[in-house]
């Protein structure tokens, strides 16, 4: 049977998604507007990506020309879903579900987590709880894209570097509707694998990110020439460490020390971030939904976070 996908942010990882979807034989739309939605309408998508060109023609415009999907895909930069949100009910049946594909803590990540913690949304993340309102409960997928893609031109993409895309369920079942997006994933040609544990997924990530992309806004500098200097190097150590502590109490498990994580980044080699990427592109930082979820949460835990906490205001004093 074939299924449905909207996908809500028609840039370089959702164009990645939705091409993914479609070769799979998935009903494929993108949620897009200006001359994104122009580019869609006209020529197509176009996907290269493993030294291969591929156009496909999808449904594209706004969510009430969409209308309801089985599955709805939010690729969109976390700091502006709150905005979006509302908007976005027309593509929600009693049935769909909805998938986070942010960078960031997501809005559902200590939905039924257990303890003090349990249905504690964070202001960081979701202002006013308006995710939490729009999107329901109960039929939510969360995901971990570990790729790199760049537009060169609106509707046009190309996949630079793909590893994987992590899924799961909250609760780290493995439900069918789980295997169905996984399958229309690997079948696309995305290395998609279900996760059982989803949360320690988006942390590891973000962990990994949290230290790196705000250092490399403030110094314009990408990640081999921020990780030369011992300096600058022993700063994002500390920033880890507090996140650490922050994981520690919260009984999620990285797997890994500060130093062996910033090896990984070694050994990736020099690259720009996608946060000095926005910031060179006059685009609004993903700050809040990153660092600023980790110093709320540390505040919470009562986790003193002085470099995570100084790295915050600086970068915010950017005005981006």
């Amino acid at each position: 049977m074939s299924r449905s996908v909207a996908i809500v942010g028609a840039g370089a990882i959702g164009a990645w998604i939705a091409d993914a979807f479609d070769r799979s034989g998935w009903s494929v739309s993108m949620l897009a507007r200006g001359a994104t939605l122009a580019a869609l309408r006209s020529q197509g998508l176009i996907v290269e990506r493993g030294g291969e060109t591929r156009r496909s023609r999808l449904r594209a415009g706004s969510a009430t020309e969409l209308g309801v999907h089985d599955y709805v895909f939010l690729t969109v930069k976390a700091q502006i879903l709150s905005d979006l949100a509302p908007s976005l009910s027309p593509l929600i049946g009693p049935a769909s579900m909805v998938i986070s594909g942010s960078n960031g803590i997501p809005w559902w990540f200590f939905h039924d987590f257990g303890g003090v913690w349990a249905n504690r949304p964070l202001d960081s993340v979701d202002p006013g709880g308006v995710q939490d309102r729009v999107f329901p409960r109960g039929r939510i997928l969360g995901s971990v894209v570990h790729a790199s893609a760049r537009v060169p031109a609106p509707a046009h993409v190309q996949v630079v570097a793909a590893d994987k895309l992590l899924l799961g369920e909250p609760d780290g079942a493995m439900t069918q509707r789980l295997e169905e997006v996984v399958d229309g994933l690997l079948r696309g040609g995305i290395n998609a694998q279900a996760s059982p544990h989803i949360r320690q997924d988006v942390w590891a990530k973000l962990w990994g990110n949290m230290n790196m992309n705000p250092v490399s806004a403030l110094t314009r500098c990408g990640t081999a020439s921020i990780l030369a200097d011992a300096d600058v190097r022993e700063l994002c150590i500390r920033m880890m460490e507090e996140m650490q502590e922050c994981a520690r109490r919260l009984d999620l498990s990285v797997g890994m020390s500060p130093l062996e994580r910033i090896a990984v980044t070694q050994r990736l080699g020099d690259f720009k971030t996608s946060m000095l990427a926005d910031l060179e592109a006059g685009r609004p930082l993903e700050l809040a939904p990153q660092l600023g979820a980790v110093a709320e949460i540390a505040e919470r835990l009562d986790v003193p976070a002085p470099f995570v906490r100084s790295i915050l205001g600086l970068t915010r004093l950017l005005g981006v």
